[in-house]
């Protein structure tokens, strides 16, 4: 057990890390599939915010998943100060961090670590979650995960994390997108960013684009360990014509 979970597994093929980013980039542009798939946004949102938050000292009070993708995280504590700030902050960059360490866990071949990681942190997760709706959606999906982590084969584990990963890589900018749309029709004063904009006197706009910095950021360089040690092998067909 403890090899299966800590072992690294094979490298995997080259086209299969360029079709699960295809896959991922197909889910987040189409708005069907968005939709459902945003639930795994909106989780890994809200359990940034109670992560933060229980980091900083503040007492967390529970956790709420709806079925229109959105959440909420109730913390009690000081309504200001750098806890606060820590907490809003950290709920629109969680997914593309989150799909930052599983790219460096997938660089290192960590696949069934990975998925495990993702199991335990769901049941964290749920034992904070305050309604029904949560409570099913953190439960299929740590069933799906689990499932694939102890039934799947290693090419389908390779294939449901690296699409997982390039998922919350990818779909983590989307919503500051949908978020700075909202705010300006003005049908979203609550927002982090404006929170955030109470709290430091610092414009909502500036917090949108420090969230779209850091997730881009993120994009960047989880893509870059995702593929990087598939790029020898892509350089070896054009080594063996220039030797020709």
């Amino acid at each position: 057990m403890w090899d299966r979970l800590f072992g690294a597994q094979p490298d995997p093929p080259p086209l299969l890390v360029l079709i699960t980013a295809a896959v991922a980039l197909v889910v987040v542009v189409i708005r069907l599939p968005w939709r459902i798939a945003r639930n795994a946004i909106t989780i890994a949102h809200e359990g940034g915010h109670a992560l933060i938050a229980l980091l900083t000292g503040r007492k967390l009070k529970g956790i709420r998943l709806h079925s229109d993708t959105s959440g909420l995280t109730l913390s009690a504590g000081r309504p200001t100060g750098l806890g606060m700030i820590l907490t809003l902050l950290a709920g629109y960059v969680a997914p593309s961090l989150v799909g930052l360490a599983g790219a460096w866990l997938l660089g290192g071949n960590r696949i069934t670590l990975l998925l495990w990681i993702a199991v335990a942190l769901l049941f964290a997760m749920l034992l904070m979650i305050r309604n029904v709706f949560g409570i099913v959606s953190i439960m299929v999906t740590g069933g799906v995960v689990f499932a694939v982590s102890w039934f799947a084969s290693p090419q389908v584990q390779a294939a449901f994390a690296y699409t997982g990963v390039w998922f919350l890589l990818i779909g983590g900018i989307r919503p500051i997108g949908e978020l700075q749309r909202l705010r300006a029709q003005g049908r979203s004063p609550e927002s982090d960013a404006d929170q955030l904009a109470r709290l430091t006197r610092i414009p909502g706009l500036i917090w949108v684009g420090f969230f779209g910095l850091v997730t881009a950021v993120a994009l960047v360089v989880g893509a870059l360990l995702l593929t990087g040690p598939m790029l020898p092998e892509l350089s070896l067909p054009a080594a063996g014509l220039s030797g020709q």
